[in-house]
């Protein structure tokens, strides 16, 4: 089971940047995009995130934008 999950949109830069750093790494991680699934939208707005990707990592606040340097843990 995935401990990531990736809340995408389309024609987002930083959301292929991530799912590209996290596939290099080889961490495994589940793709929500919120255009699809409009659901998480409100979700995602309630908890005070205005930008995708937001990623949420198991143990870890969630976070949004492409994050190298807070992504680089989760491979640790």
């Amino acid at each position: 089971m995935e401990k990531v999950t990736v809340y995408t949109k389309y024609n987002c830069v930083q959301c292929k940047m991530t799912k590209k750093f996290l596939e290099a790494q080889g961490i495994p991680f589940k793709e929500i995009n919120i255009e699809e699934e409009t659901q998480f939208v409100e979700e995602l707005k309630a908890s005070g995130h205005r930008q995708t990707p937001v990623v949420a990592v198991e143990g870890l606040p969630a976070f949004s934008g492409f994050r190298p340097d807070v992504l680089k843990k989760i491979s640790a």
